[in-house]
């Protein structure tokens, strides 16, 4: 109602006042009528303005949420012309620590071309995060295994499974968020000493521990989210099911005979040399590989009876191919099968020999410079619509080496060689001396960045006994170009091809010795945090048949 209003209705009552005014008969009943007349004009009055406040204050939160909306399709426009992707870093040490680092990485919105650059300098590129930092074991931390990631339509089931063994025998659990805290939270950070952001995220927690070895663990594996392997310096291979950490099935390997020991040996009766050094699962899950200390061997094992499937003794000339000298262990120390299970490759401490699927040598790594080996992996590429495999192995001098074993790329054979085993040919390498990497790199991990199904960029983490955390890119143009290098021919300059670029080094201030990372998903809102994560391991419906392959 407006003012004028208001003073008519006013002035209405007087009137009616001063008309029976002089009635003596209806003085107290018009009193109260009048009264009532009063209370109902005012109250309307007020009524009115308080709706007008009100919806001057509805209009002005309305305004302010108009506003928020509109900035929000131009923070998607920034985030799509800055691409951040995340990447969860955790890395076990000698000094018993767990750490867990989310690196986000700027990119430029050149990715969806395949083009990819690199924004900023320094801390300005990568922004670190701790997650987590805690003493996880009363020893040295020795391996970690992270679970294969969930599905990204199973919303209940946003979490990664992380194993840690160490040489206390024992195998701790836990739970990642495949996402990083969204900065809408609300969540404050905590302070720190060493001047790093540190921010916990709701959704990591631990499940428990397993002690069924009885000494040092030496590798782990997830072959599925429903199945946990683990080898230990016992000599056996645990198989645990995730549903309920249930060992369903434990590998006996054989202890190794006692042969070229010196004489006068001191060491007690079964103090031998003991224990799986790695183990490598094939892609259809029914076969395994192992590699064991003081054996110049390898086994196979059929995973659907448990059982030994054969022994393939390393000769003479696989030995001479590895580089392993007359006072040589000659045994195994990593093993890998390639993503179609048609190869596999054996790091002995100085050389790398691969096999066919019919166990026969197809070809030997020989690093150039000499110098030992102590990561291997492949990585998968693609070039001119042809899907192809590089042989990668991490070396003491601190780089990253790439090798093609394909059948049609081999070397030819030098007439009065110590050996008949072709020679893969050397392509290109990152790091080293020169290029920021001197110390040795005892892990590392590739990360494929895809856009659309096509893979865009390699993200590289590498890690080693210095305590740095390396953050390195390729772009798949630099591979594709090392197609018109010679292979294992220098370039011009005198130095072998450097692909990759440095973005960051990351001290944590502790002697790693294991490390695994993984690129996360988009981050977790306050709305998603509130739900909590639910753990759905007994809605796989998937893990009856796992079970029985794995049995």
């Amino acid at each position: 109602m407006r003012r004028s209003d208001e003073m008519e209705s006013m002035a209405v009552v007087v009137v009616l006042m001063a008309a029976v005014g002089g009635r003596r008969f209806f003085c107290v009943k018009f009193d109260k009528i009048a009264s009532f007349l009063l209370f109902c004009c005012f109250s309307r009055c007020s009524k009115k303005g308080g709706r007008r406040r009100y919806g001057e204050e509805e209009d002005n939160i309305k305004r302010k949420r108009e506003e928020e909306q509109a900035k929000v399709p131009a923070e998607k426009r920034e985030k799509m012309a800055r691409r951040e992707t995340t990447v969860q870093i955790v890395a076990g040490s000698y000094e018993r620590v767990l750490h867990g680092i989310n690196a986000t990485i700027s990119l430029d919105e050149g990715n969806s071309k395949g083009q990819t650059e690199d924004v900023g300098e320094g801390e300005d590129q990568v922004k670190f995060t701790d997650t987590f930092l805690f003493q996880a074991h009363t020893s040295a931390v020795r391996c970690l295994a992270l679970s294969p990631m969930p599905s990204a339509d199973n919303k209940q089931q946003q979490n990664v499974l992380l194993a840690t063994g160490g040489t206390d025998d024992r195998i701790n659990l836990y739970s990642l968020s495949v996402s990083p805290m969204s900065a809408d939270t609300g969540l404050v950070p905590l302070p720190s000493l060493a001047g790093n952001k540190v921010l916990e995220n709701p959704r990591n927690r631990e499940l428990g521990a397993l002690m069924h070895h009885s000494a040092s663990i030496t590798a782990m594996h997830f072959p599925t989210r429903s199945k946990l392997l683990s080898a230990s310096e016992d000599n056996t291979i645990a198989v645990t099911r995730t549903r309920d950490w249930t060992v369903v099935s434990s590998i006996k390997a054989p202890h190794p005979k006692t042969q070229g020991r010196p004489s006068g040996d001191t060491a007690p009766v079964g103090g031998a040399p003991a224990g799986i050094n790695d183990f490598a699962v094939h892609p259809s899950m029914k076969l395994m590989l192992t590699v064991g200390k003081g054996e110049k061997s390898m086994r196979l094992w059929n995973l659907v009876t448990g059982r030994k499937a054969g022994v393939l003794n390393f000769g003479r000339e696989v030995l001479t191919a590895a580089k392993e000298g007359k006072w040589g262990t000659g045994e195994g120390r990593k093993i890998r099968w390639d993503s179609a299970g048609e190869e596999f490759a054996v790091a002995f401490e100085r050389g790398i020999v691969v096999f066919g699927v019919d166990s026969v040598p197809k070809c030997r790594v020989a690093t150039s410079p000499f110098t030992k080996v102590h990561h291997i992996s492949y990585l998968d590429i693609e070039t001119d619509d042809e899907k192809k495999q590089l042989l990668v192995a991490s070396t003491e001098d601190g780089r990253l080496v790439f090798y093609s074993t394909a059948s049609d790329s081999l070397e030819e054979l030098v007439e009065g060689g110590d050996t008949t085993i072709p020679t893969a040919p050397f392509l290109f390498q990152l790091g080293g001396k020169a290029h920021g990497q001197s110390s040795r790199i005892k892990e590392f991990e590739i990360l494929p960045l895809q856009e659309n199904s096509k893979t865009i960029q390699f993200i590289v983490v590498t890690s080693g006994s210095d305590g740095a955390l390396r953050i390195w890119t390729i772009k798949p143009e630099e591979i594709q170009q090392t197609k018109q290098v010679k292979r294992g021919k220098p370039s011009k300059s005198g130095q072998p091809v450097q692909v990759g670029r440095l973005l960051v080094a990351y001290e944590t201030g502790n002697r790693i010795t294991c490390m695994k990372a993984f690129i996360m998903r988009e981050p977790i809102g306050e709305e998603e945090l509130s739900e909590g994560d639910s753990e759905a391991d007994d809605d796989d419906e998937d893990e009856d048949d796992e079970d029985s392959d794995s049995s």
